[in-house]
């Protein structure tokens, strides 16, 4: 017997226990002899992470298309794992170290030691979210769980990095980078967040070398001269004043007459001893915009990524000026020195290498060792001093900062490792262009192209210890050796050096054979790979590559892919990219980009606003199958998802709902298991549910093919809550209770099947429920197996005839119900129903129908009159008005006069938010989910007010 309630709490982790047991999810389960793979690979969450409802969609949407596939009889796989999270695990782990009252540092524990705490915290206690994902009901193959850093994708990393290396694709250089000062390594764009900061804009004058001066003319846009004055000095606007210590040259653009008679020509930096005042060229460039600011802008090519364009085009020197920790440098040689070779430099028209560049310390001595932001408070009050400082604007600027360390990051000119994203991009490129792999929806392939096509090197190295550690060695010369292993890499530097006979092949032979004597002979690159590399990997490595496996041959390429649009350029991307440069095949054939997860009123969720839901919190009080459904239903292509658990709760009385239309099955006899030849039905009822499920099935099937989860949980909702459960389980207790016993088994038949078929439809968006139905309803005889192996529903059977004829019913008795609670009818009155001069086809249901009608839409007299009789209510069906009459059952009058006032009320609040929208101001300065918020109240509104309007009309 079916449990009186519904109680997910208890249901869940006992179903989520019989999957385990039975091996459920591994590879293959289920599938039939032969058949065609299905695979998909999981978004590796972090390792440090734990569930967020990000990863609750995203995953519930895998989970759908897994379980439909595997129930289809595919060979699946879904692969799990976990990335290693570079600086988000080291950060965890230093926390930890500080937490635990050691007084010991990473520095101080030294390399090697450090790393073996980071393991033994991934033991104890890193993972924990995929412990969460099996809450949520993810169906993966567990027994396969992949590590970035485990041995088998270590393996492809090396090799990758190795391979990419000796093609040329991946080299070393010194190039800008975004630079973490509390973490002390470079970081990708991805952990680099902009925030609106309030600061300022500080104006100098940059004197002209030996005071000359020019005339300065500004014009009006006809052309008007409106300002002429003599100047011996360029005007910059700056937010960094700290930065002007490092300017290699000042660019204007080729079109500004203001300018012209000054360029070519030398001003000098306003900073510093005056006795050693740096002269940089004044140069043109597109770059600058003439109508900002001064039109002038300073270019310090080595802490600003447009400056960095700005001064490779232009062969313009890039000095640093900061150290690891983003304070003022305090190496090299003294600044009089350093100032002089910079001079030089500008003297002889010709720039030295970066590295040569790298050397000089251009921060003046009593400078040196300062914070970045206490040097901008000496810089700025020297040259207000001095009488050189214009103005100084507050401002709003956009500053970076690093998304886990929470300081500024510094743009900075670092040697890196880069691979040729150019290079690896063009194959990637065209797999889309060509529709080898889709975008789903497809505009997000647009900005797919956007950034492939004007990719830039990817610095592909971080100064971290927690990673995959660069397989690269330097010797005694700097030559690099990249070799998969030190012993190789020892061989190739052997050989290198005795062919360049810095060493006898006698000496290399005993370097060789006794380590001691090579000792400080290599030193390995201490930076590791940035966590995107190995994750690159991904579709690819989890199967066992660089090793041919049967993995590899069966589940590659992938079939789709279902991510957030916030890493196609930082994941899929490049997993596109590797994929097509180590297997010579697209990753996968669909990407499907799903949109965020936002708060109930469309604001973006963050620990700040205070607006952040755990979906955790919302698995434990209303069940992982009505969270899953939720967000299913809610995953609309191209619309984000507005999470009110209020939603959560209605879904779980879905549940609730097809609960305890199975155990009312259940008490009156319903059949499970047995097979159902539709065409051989009788009553009219069931030929027609079965009709409803057919189509149901069929709009399931394809929203599904298109990706359009939304759909498909609608169409499964819609049939069970309102055609099976409203509809037919009330149309059916007649027949049940009746004399005649063949009808009724007839009905406990079809109830049964459209049961296990409801089940195995609704199986992959609430898994619990319908795996703990499926075995409860099995009888004294066991189902032969799981539900999530049982075959997916196909269902091909159409009555048009019995299914026009119960949904004109369902039609009828639903807006007579509507029109009764929209005039305030009382529930126990029975009104009566007029047909207007009805058609032959209508007369007849009316006959057939006579007594259902009578019975769920609570009517007396049932009739047909040529026009409908005064103060009755109208509805039209079918294009046949039925009139109901309201004239002693209600007050007309005080009626029309209740509906006239909440028409007028709705229409208020119409004119109030057109208002609202028509104010530009508002429209423009507004968030975006408060603006939208507006348009779908006042849609509301709207339909309220027609609804009204036509209740109205009702009453003549």
């Amino acid at each position: 017997m079916i449990d009186k309630t519904y109680d997910a709490a208890a249901i869940e982790p006992r179903i989520a226990a019989r999957w385990e047991d039975a091996d459920a999810f591994r590879a293959g389960a289920g599938a039939k002899e032969g058949a065609e793979p299905y695979s998909i690979v999981i978004p590796p969450p972090n390792v440090t992470g734990s569930l967020h409802m990000g990863h609750a969609l995203n995953n519930t949407l895998q989970d759908i298309l897994i379980r439909v596939q595997r129930m289809r009889g595919k060979n699946v796989l879904w692969q799990p794992g976990l990335d290693h999270a570079g600086i988000a695990t080291q950060m965890v782990v230093e926390r930890q170290m500080a937490a635990s009252g050691e007084n010991v540092t990473r520095r101080e524990l030294g390399r090697e030691a450090f790393i073996d705490r980071v393991w033994q915290w991934k033991g104890e206690s890193g993972g924990t979210i995929l412990g969460q994902l099996r809450r949520l009901g993810a169906s993966c193959d567990w027994s396969r769980e992949r590590f970035t850093m485990d041995e088998g994708l270590s393996k492809a990393v090396l090799h990758v990095f190795v391979e990419l290396y000796r093609k040329g694709l991946i080299y070393k250089d010194k190039r800008l980078v975004n630079w973490d000062p509390k973490f002390e390594t470079a970081i990708s764009d991805l952990e680099v967040e902009n925030r609106e900061t309030a600061g300022h804009m500080w104006h100098f004058k940059y004197p002209l070398a030996g005071g000359e001066t020019y005339e300065y003319v500004e014009k009006d846009e006809d052309g008007n001269e409106i300002l002429r004055e003599t100047r011996d000095y360029i005007s910059i606007a700056t937010t960094r004043p700290e930065t002007m210590l490092g300017d290699g040259a000042v660019a204007v653009h080729p079109d500004d007459e203001r300018y012209a008679p000054i360029v070519g020509k030398l001003c000098e930096i306003p900073v510093g001893p005056k006795e050693h005042r740096r002269l940089i060229p004044i140069v043109t460039d597109e770059y600058p915009d003439r109508n900002f600011g001064s039109g002038a802008v300073k270019i310090t090519g080595a802490h600003d990524f447009n400056d960095y364009q700005v001064a490779r085009r232009n062969g313009i020197p890039c000095y640093r000026l900061m150290d690891e920790r983003a304070a003022m440098r305090a190496d090299g040689e003294p600044y009089a020195e350093a100032a002089a070779r910079a001079g030089e430099i500008v003297r002889s028209g010709e720039t030295p290498d970066a590295g040569t560049v790298d050397e000089i310390n251009l921060v003046p001595d009593e400078y040196r060792g300062l914070d970045r932001f206490a040097a901008r408070e000496k810089v700025v009050a020297e040259i207000d001093a001095e009488g050189l400082m214009i103005k100084v604007e507050d401002k709003t600027i956009m500053q970076p900062f690093g998304d886990r360390s929470g300081v500024v990051v510094e743009p900075m000119l670092t040697d890196q490792w880069f691979a040729d994203a150019k290079t690896l991009a063009e194959p990637a490129i065209a797999a889309v262009r060509e529709g080898r792999t889709k975008f789903v929806p497809e505009n997000w392939s647009k900005t797919y192209y956007q950034w492939m096509e004007n990719i830039e090197p990817w610095c592909i190295s971080r100064q971290l210890w927690w990673g995959h550690r660069i397989p690269a060695w330097y010797g005694p010369d700097g030559s690099i050796f990249v070799e998969k292993t030190e012993e190789a890499a020892v061989a190739a530097a052997l050989s290198h050096y005795v062919v360049n006979e810095t060493i006898t092949d006698e000496e290399a032979r005993e370097m060789a054979a006794d380590p001691q004597k090579r000792d400080g002979f290599l030193r390995r690159d201490e930076d590791v790979l940035d966590t995107w590399f190995s994750s690159a990997l991904w579709p690819f490595s989890t199967l066992g590559w660089p090793d041919e496996t049967k993995e590899l041959e069966t589940y590659y390429p992938t079939s789709a892919l279902v991510t957030g649009f916030d890493i196609i350029f930082f994941w899929v991307a490049r997993m596109m990219m590797m994929g097509l440069e180590f297997m010579e095949k697209e990753p996968f054939e669909t990407v499907y980009v799903h949109a965020l997860v936002r708060d109930k009123d469309g604001a973006k969720m963050s620990k700040s606003k205070g607006n952040v839901i755990d979906p955790l919190d919302l698995i434990d009080e209303y069940g992982a199958d009505a969270l899953r459904f939720t967000l299913a239903i809610m995953a609309a292509q191209g619309r984000d998802v507005k999470l009110d658990p209020q939603r959560i709760a209605g879904y779980r009385n879905f549940g609730t709902k097809l609960w305890n239309a199975t155990r009312f099955a259940e008490m009156n006899g319903a059949v499970h298991g047995a097979a159902l030849s539709p065409q051989s039905l009788q009553l009219p009822l069931n030929r027609w549910i079965v009709t409803e499920l057919s189509r149901t099935i069929a709009e399931t099937d394809e929203a599904l093919a298109g990706y359009r989860f939304n759909d498909a949980a609608s169409a499964i909702y819609r049939f069970v809550w309102n055609l099976f459960c409203d509809w037919y389980l009330e149309l059916s207790k007649p027949t049940l209770s009746g004399e005649n016993e063949d009808a009724a088994d007839e009905v406990r038949h079809v109830t049964g099947f459209v049961l296990d078929q409801v089940f195995a439809l609704l199986h992959p968006f609430m898994p619990f429920i319908t795996e703990e139905l499926w075995q409860v309803t099995a009888g004294e005889t066991a189902r032969g197996k799981l539900l999530c192996h049982t075959a997916w529903p196909r269902l091909d059977f159409a009555d048009p005839e019995a299914a026009s004829d119960i949904n004109w019913l369902v039609a009828l008795v639903s807006e007579i119900r509507s029109v009764r609670a929209e005039m305030n009818v009382p529930p126990g009155a029975e009104a009566a129903l007029v047909a207007v001069d009805p058609d032959p086809e209508t007369a007849a249901r009316l006959q057939r129908n006579d007594l259902q009608l009578r019975r769920l839409a609570r009517l007396g007299d049932v009739s047909a009159a040529p026009s409908a009789p005064a103060q009755a209510a109208q509805v039209i069906v079918a294009g046949v008005t039925f009139a109901l009459p309201l004239a002693g059952m209600i007050d007309v009058e005080a009626e029309r006069a209740r509906l006239t006032k909440a028409k007028k009320k709705a229409e208020d609040e119409i004119a109030r938010i057109d208002k609202k929208l028509s104010n530009e101001r508002f429209v423009a300065n507004a968030p975006a989910e408060i603006v939208e918020q507006e348009r779908e109240k006042r849609e509301g509104y709207r339909q309220e007010a027609d609804k009204l309007g036509a209740a109205l009309a009702s009453l003549g």
